[in-house]
């Protein structure tokens, strides 16, 4: 291995920003809790991707390629669909039902999104909501927000998610298809294939474009791209506790990328596909170092150790603590699985855990992740869902009974939690029980940084609470 809208969504650049700068040790010296794998679900057909709605932390969600969507309910396999779209959906190859990803508001509207391969072949951005039974969807609420056509049946993307503080939904788009881009689309400004979209799906029809996007102003470059030079954007993700967008590009034949955008980001990157293919030189074949504005892979990999990155997550769980911060990723094709920390400069701390997870004998067609953080692999050709566990005895997660930022632990987060906060700061009032509510930003501190952190998120211009300490068991 080598190498705002302030009324509705939160703004991406928060009033108060804190970088965490890790230590960087040799790899020699840091070592880990042992992990190996779980069985969460069998016997699924072709499963994609899982994921939980919101503060769900009883359910993860399965996504099948054929069309449906499958239920795993306290640790059980639900025997109905959450959704059936077989008759709608073209499977299979690299088309089929490809990503979910929940409202943040879904425990009060209900809305989730889908994105498929229709008839025609052609990706579809649909929304739909659940029925009055939270473990069935309404088929008929369907409203398709957007229709790109693909002109081969490769390289569609299939991932879709949303940003974690600006509530704006995210689509990952492949190239359109066939081999080295032919018709050069993912550096086309006038094309939404080969580019990360961003868009405002909070209007009563369609989408609306974010005024916050790079080009939202442009008359030559699509308003919905957010970051071009993609070529097969299959599995990406954003850290839940610093919003950081990590994404997984397939490769074309030599490299498989793993790129960055930091949640201060403003949006416009260009990740370099065709002209490069990872950090090196492919379409023109040389003279790509004098190339400028492109922003290279975090990491890379060579196709002596894979041939298809399946981008993951970060672990942002509770119940293995000193894997906090790790990235977790593998390869399709050999079913390999590694991890590394980022601080935003260097990687570090790169380690293989193909071996202890006990994978490699199946196609890794994703990573998941569920409310608590924890994180899980998803085996196309075995139908399994694995959950990455410890190896030994370590404080389980079932659930926050408290809410995070609650800090009068009143069932809600809102202004008087604020006045809670300030008046145990300047000892006129009692202090949060437990005591990890009032560490809202999650620094194992309570001060006024957590009561400015508490406004700019009720005020919908920050990050969400974090859950902390026995906040999170």
């Amino acid at each position: 291995m080598n190498k705002n809208k302030l009324d509705l969504h939160r703004s991406r650049v928060p009033i108060f920003c804190f970088l965490l700068i890790s230590i960087l040790w040799p790899i020699q010296l840091f070592a880990q809790t042992p992990l190996t794998t779980t069985v969460v679900a069998s016997g699924l057909s072709s499963p994609v991707f899982i994921t939980s709605p919101p503060g769900d932390t009883e359910r993860i969600f399965i996504v099948q390629q054929g069309g449906r969507v499958r239920i795993v309910k306290n640790g059980s396999l639900l025997p109905g669909n959450f959704l059936n779209l077989q008759g709608r959906v073209s499977c299979c190859g690299e088309r089929g039902l490809l990503g979910l990803a929940f409202h943040p508001d879904y425990d009060s509207n209900g809305f989730f999104y889908v994105n498929y391969t229709d008839s025609s072949g052609n990706t579809v951005i649909a929304r739909f909501q659940v029925t009055a039974n939270p473990d069935s969807a309404n088929f008929s609420s369907r409203q398709i927000l957007l229709t790109v056509t693909q002109p081969y049946s490769n390289h569609n993307g299939g991932w879709i998610g949303f940003g974690p503080s600006d509530g704006y939904l995210y689509i990952a788009l492949g190239d359109g298809g066939s081999g080295g881009d032919p018709q050069n689309r993912a550096q086309n400004p006038l094309t939404l294939l080969g580019k990360m979209l961003r868009i405002d799906i909070d209007t009563s029809q369609g989408y609306k474009i974010p005024p916050s996007n790079p080009f939202a102003d442009s008359t030559g470059t699509l308003k919905e791209i957010w970051a071009l030079g993609l070529r097969n954007p299959w599995r990406n993700s954003f850290d839940r506790l610093t919003g950081d967008l990590y994404i997984a590009d397939v490769g074309q034949g030599a490299w498989e990328e793993v790129d960055f955008q930091p949640f201060s980001s403003t949006g416009g990157e260009n990740y370099g596909w065709r002209l490069k293919e990872g950090d090196h030189c492919f379409n023109p074949p040389d003279s790509c170092d004098t190339l400028t504005g492109l922003t290279d892979p975090i990491y890379e990999y060579p196709h002596t150790d894979g041939c298809s990155i399946t981008g993951g997550y970060l672990y942002r769980g509770c119940a293995i603590p000193d894997l906090q911060g790790t990235y977790f990723f593998g390869d399709y094709c050999n079913g390999r699985v590694w991890s590394f920390r980022y601080n935003g400069i260097d990687t570090s701390e790169f380690q293989e855990r193909t071996s202890e997870l006990g994978v490699g004998f199946f196609n890794i067609s994703s990573f998941g992740e569920d409310a608590l953080g924890e994180l899980y692999i998803v085996g196309h050709n075995n139908g399994i869902i694995y959950k990455i566990v410890a190896d030994s005895a370590v404080a389980n997660c079932f659930g926050c009974l408290a809410l995070a930022g609650d800090a009068n632990n009143s069932g809600e987060v809102s202004l008087p939690d604020v006045l809670f906060l300030v008046n145990f700061i300047f000892k006129a009032g009692t202090k949060p029980k437990p005591d990890c509510l009032g560490d809202v930003n999650g620094n194992g501190m309570v001060n006024l940084v957590d009561v400015i952190y508490l406004v700019n998120f009720i005020y919908k211009s920050g990050l969400s609470p974090v859950k902390t300490g026995v906040c999170c068991l």
